[in-house]
């Protein structure tokens, strides 16, 4: 059970893991996250599930290193389990026939988009999407997502890769071109409430799936608590997707920096370790 199958490097700092987990495999739908902990003296963290084998039993998960928890699954290798891998949790994505959907993902936010376009697109949705990130080497999933959208625009920072610019850019500019019915923005919290004020200039109904820093993923502890439409909700178990007109971005990013200090002490203390 948790058995790492397989571990691919997209970046120095970004790993996909195949996990062998049947009965998360079996229920889990897009929009689902897992929490995961590693080692019995741990902390648990959330990660989306961002493909899923019924048949074969495993799950897909994209890593970004981060800190001390996501550095120490990452120094896992094929063979080794995950200690505790809990989902899968949180309220799935709603999909429906809406007509023609924008997708836009930045970073490793374009992970957990992958299930929701292939979502859309067997609803019998057009989906375009846009992905983004710093330069061509942070790409990732291009050829998966490129599958499931009738359109795919990629942006780069620096131009290395696509276009160059922000994702806003590249929604702008589909949203300038043909109506678009519904958006789904997934990617860092600055990159969601910029996307967000875009499409709220043009009345677009719109979907964010938030990051929020998470304890036990069950809404028990309230640490992923975030203020959508003036009331308080837990990302755990009313999300992780909100209507994003909706959602206090700037709270959210206040919130998100709140253990800076702490989290960079005990990587010092990690790296000493190894």
């Amino acid at each position: 059970m948790n058995e790492i199958l397989s571990k691919t490097y997209f970046s120095d700092k970004v790993v996909q893991l195949v996990v062998e987990n049947r009965l998360i495999a079996k229920s889990r739908k897009p929009g689902n996250f897992v929490m995961i902990r590693i080692g019995e003296d741990g902390e648990r963290f959330p990660l989306t599930i961002s493909d899923a084998d019924p048949v074969k039993g495993t799950i897909t998960l994209v890593v970004q290193i981060m800190g001390v928890s996501s550095s120490k699954l990452v120094a896992l290798e094929p063979g080794d389990s995950i200690t505790d891998l809990v989902g899968p949790l949180g309220k799935p994505t709603h999909i429906a026939r809406v007509g023609t959907l924008l997708a836009a993902g930045g970073g490793v936010g374009v992970a957990p988009l992958l299930p929701i376009v292939e979502a859309y697109k067997k609803a019998g949705n057009r989906v375009i999407t846009v992905i983004a990130a710093r330069n061509k080497d942070l790409i990732i999933l291009e050829d998966e997502i490129s599958k499931w959208s009738d359109e795919l625009i990629i942006m780069t920072d620096d131009g290395s890769y696509g276009r160059q610019g922000l994702v806003t850019a590249g929604m702008e500019e589909i949203i300038l071109r043909e109506k678009i019915d519904e958006c789904i923005v997934i990617g860092p919290a600055i990159m969601m409430k910029f996307a967000s004020i875009l499409t709220r200039k043009y009345a677009i109904p719109t979907q964010a799936s938030l990051n929020s820093i998470m304890v036990d993923g069950t809404g028990m502890c309230g640490a992923c608590r975030v203020s959508v439409g003036g009331k308080t909700k837990f990302t755990c178990v009313d999300g992780p997707e909100f209507d994003a007109h909706q959602v206090d971005f700037d709270e959210m990013l206040m919130r998100l920096g709140g253990y800076v200090q702490e989290e960079r002490k005990a990587a010092e203390i990690y790296s000493q370790k190894l």
